[in-house]
């Protein structure tokens, strides 16, 4: 491959002394076609073609072709054919195509430069066309016909075309400053009798595209030349024309913010000599200072800004340190230190604010109020941590934001969920590029005040990694103890925390380290049940949504048994937040009738729900048609809130007896199989046939549903009384449901989500339940219109089970 650089002045100044050669030996001369060769090497190029006349270094590489130009050097004189490129063969650049014409140049010297790699100093001499292939493996050799130009002195019509040729070259001497001395050599060493010299010389120096470059060197009539190359002439005219009109524009705007700038210095200095004004750094300064007096700050915090500003004053402002030090106290200026905020301490206002807010929770509004009060009461929050603990959806959040505005305070969220650098916490070190204050201190320079509500979700989601454990930083902003002089690393100065009233979120506290949860009031959000979502979605869910939808609560109509049954078939979670989503496409489609069919009013009822909210998620529990032995209801919690769920135990006839467990049970289920197969096993002894029975019968024990997974000790009675109704052969009742934990000795223990498990029973229409006897307290703790009609029986062993099983 070629690398062509055909703009050199030696290549032009060795052009123009052979043309004088040739010019001043006239006669003597003897005619190309009589010695150049009619057999050629070729030389494949890319870029551009070489053109008669011109003298220049080329570079090659590859080993091909540098074997063919010492084959021409040596054996043929130096002799050899530069052909352009047509169509570029990349896997293999000696294969690609070439045009038809091509130049013949003379070798005069040539050299390696580096392996692989070869430079040559050679002429062109004449243009030649290809007539036939004669050697093509390892050179590449081409049979010749050269197109010398006409000898005989020029007619009119080419005199004119040469003379346009002038003077469209001198005007792009005014034009071009770069070419001007290449340009003006071509005018005055060539005489006006060889157009076609003058005209392969010119089209050597132009920036035309290759293709048209390659038509000039194809053009043999001289006419036909000429017309080409004033084409392109033009054209380098007019764009040398643009560049210069561009280059001036640039050139003004320069000199223009070059003035400015001197102008803007000139003035600054003038303005900082009469003392009407002061440079950056003290405008920096002035401003710092005039921040601090509207700050109460203490000594220690007093003494770190004077020291930081008496650096500032002796630094450069272009030193990095000056950067570092004008941000640190931009930012220790800009916390609102001894700024808070008035509390509202009307506890009135503060409860109304909350039922408008929120429906329902009526155990957590009053935990709330209490807090409130007692801050009231007291004048400060020291101590009083809030966490609030429940499901995605059930408004957690939202109560941390009623919180701040029925106290009046400003709010500020973020999540800690992911969180796995301590110093997002309590702040980079200021050594480290790009340093800035935790998430604390942030909060408190967007609010503007010293008492705002803080929020922080997810903390049961934070990780640890090796750049620390946030977990652990979080112990000294939440301990009342410690907050009061809390430390960031940025600031390296205490700040008090004591007055900031910190809410976290969860959605359990497995993960939550102890540490953490004795620091803080855990207030648990037990979720919403049908009868809240309803009048939710009634009275929040409906006009919001339909409110972003562009709808009027006049054209959609959506019926409360609509509403419970898209609650129960389609959004069974303890929050609301898939309701929202449901409610969000019957918005969708409502706004799509109404476009299409021009409907004004839209009513959804029982009948019609699954038209705009698709076939249901859930499906309501069935139970079975008749009570069969070893076949148990039990009651289960799931993060959908309360399920029925069936216990079915079945025995095989077998030598050795047996036990097995299945429905992809966990650890601590298949601990309370074990437990209730040994348990019933144990009392059943007492009597010899039942005995016998566990003796000779491979026991199996399933929990249907045996895709999802299932975990807890809540289940221990209803296994152990499908066990024993199996053996017994004795079927238990149809209309009773069961949940509890079972111990070996029989005892039955305490479980949670009473509530849940309740409205599940309710749905599927069982009203027969027993729970634990500690687990009365929960019970009574029910709304009324959940435990009406409700018979629940509370058992303190498994006897008060079989009692009620088989009444």
């Amino acid at each position: 491959m070629a690398d062509e650089n055909q703009n050199t002045q030696q290549g032009y100044n060795k052009s123009q002394q052979t043309f004088q050669n040739q010019q001043t030996s006239g006669s003597d001369l003897v005619a190309v076609s009589d010695i150049l060769p009619e057999k050629l090497t070729i030389i494949p190029i890319l870029n551009r073609p070489i053109f008669p006349g011109v003298m220049m270094p080329m570079n090659f590489n590859g080993q091909k072709i540098i074997n063919s130009i010492k084959h021409a050097y040596e054996n043929e004189n130096g002799y050899m054919g530069i052909v352009m490129v047509k169509n570029e063969n990349e896997q293999d650049f000696e294969q690609s195509e070439l045009y038809n014409f091509g130049t013949i140049v003379k070798v005069y010297r040539y050299q390696s430069t580096a392996p692989g790699q070869i430079q040559m100093v050679a002429q062109g001499m004449q243009r030649f066309e290809y007539q036939d292939t004669l050697q093509y493996e390892s050179i590449l050799k081409w049979k010749v016909k050269y197109h010398k130009d006409p000898q005989e002195k020029p007619d009119e019509v080419l005199k004119a075309y040469t003379n346009s040729i002038i003077s469209a070259v001198k005007e792009l001497i005014n034009q071009n400053a770069l070419q001007q001395e290449q340009l003006r050599m071509i005018l005055s060493n060539i005489p006006n009798d060889k157009p076609g010299m003058l005209m392969d010389l010119v089209s050597s120096i132009l920036s035309a595209e290759s293709e048209r470059l390659q038509e000039l060197l194809e053009a043999t009539s001289l006419t036909d030349r000429a017309e080409k190359l004033l084409i392109l002439l033009k054209e380098e005219i007019e764009l040398s024309q643009i560049q210069s009109k561009i280059q001036k524009q640039i050139d003004e705007k320069v000199n223009k913010q070059q003035k400015e700038y001197f102008l803007r210095e000139q003035l600054k200095a003038i303005k900082k000599e009469l003392g009407i004004e002061k440079d950056d750094k003290s405008q920096e300064i002035e401003k710092i200072k005039a921040r601090m007096r509207d700050l109460k700050l203490s000594d220690e915090v007093k003494q770190v800004i004077d020291e930081e500003i008496e650096k500032m004053q002796v630094l450069e402002p272009s030193s990095p340190e000056y950067q570092v030090t004008r941000s640190y106290l931009n930012t220790i200026t800009e916390l609102p230190w001894g700024i808070y905020s008035k509390d509202n301490r009307d506890i009135k206002r503060a409860r109304n604010i909350l039922d408008k807010d929120h429906y329902g929770l009526q155990d957590v509004k009053d935990a709330i109020l209490q807090y409130i009060s007692t801050i009231i009461k007291r004048g400060s929050i020291s101590g009083s941590i809030i966490c609030l603990v429940g499901p995605p959806g059930v408004g957690k959040t939202s109560v941390g934001r009623s919180i701040a505005h029925a106290l009046d305070r400003e709010f500020y969220r973020f999540s800690v969920g992911g969180m796995r650098d301590e110093a997002e916490i309590k702040g980079h070190r200021r050594t480290y590029i790009g340093a800035m204050p935790g998430k604390i201190i942030q909060s408190l320079k967007r609010t503007q005040t010293s008492n705002p509500v803080i929020m922080l979700d997810e903390i049961d989601k934070m990780g640890i990694s090796f750049q620390g454990d946030p977990a652990s930083a979080l112990l000294e902003v939440l301990d009342p103890e410690q907050n009061k002089d809390f430390l960031d690393h940025y600031l390296d100065v205490r700040y008090d925390l004591s007055n900031i009233l910190f809410i976290t979120t969860a959605n359990q506290l497995d993960t939550v380290p102890q540490p953490l949860i004795d620091r803080m009031e855990v207030i648990q959000l037990p979720g919403y049940i049908l009868e809240e979502k309803v009048e939710i979605a009634k009275r929040y869910l409906i006009p919001r949504q339909a409110k972003r939808h562009g709808l009027k609560m006049k054209e959609i109509n959506i019926t409360d048994k609509a509403l419970e049954i898209l609650i129960d078939k389609y959004a069974r979670e303890a929050g609301v937040r898939n309701l929202e989503k449901r409610l969000q496409k019957i918005m969708r489609k409502v706004t799509l009738k109404q476009a299409e069919e021009g409907v004004q009013k839209v009513n959804i009822s029982q009948k019609n729900v699954e038209e705009f909210a698709g076939k249901p998620v859930f499906t309501t529990e069935k139970l079975y048609e008749k009570s069969i032995p070893g076949v148990t209801l039990g009651l289960a919690w799931t993060s959908m809130g309360g399920a029925t769920l069936y216990v079915e135990a079945n025995s095989v006839i077998s030598k050795s007896g047996g036990y097995k467990q299945t429905g992809q049970l966990g650890n601590v289920m298949k601990e309370s199989t074990q437990i209730a197969y040994s348990y019933i096993r144990s009392i059943l002894c007492q009597k010899e046939k039942y005995c016998k029975f566990f003796d000779n019968n491979q026991v199996h024990l399933h929990v249907p549903a045996g895709a999802t997974p299932k975990d807890g000790p809540s289940a221990g009675i209803t296994m152990a009384l499908a066990l024993y109704s199996l053996a017994t052969e004795k079927p238990v009742r149809r209309d009773l449901a069961m949940t509890g934990e079972l111990t070996l000795t029989g005892k039955v223990l305490p479980v949670g989500g009473i509530r849940e498990k309740t409205i599940a029973a309710r749905r599927v229409g069982v009203y027969n339940l027993i729970f634990p006897k500690d687990n009365k307290k929960d019970f009574d703790e029910l709304p009324e219109y959940l435990k009406d009609g409700i018979k629940p029986t509370f058992a303190d062993y498994f006897e008060d089970v079989l009692k009620a099983a088989f009444k």
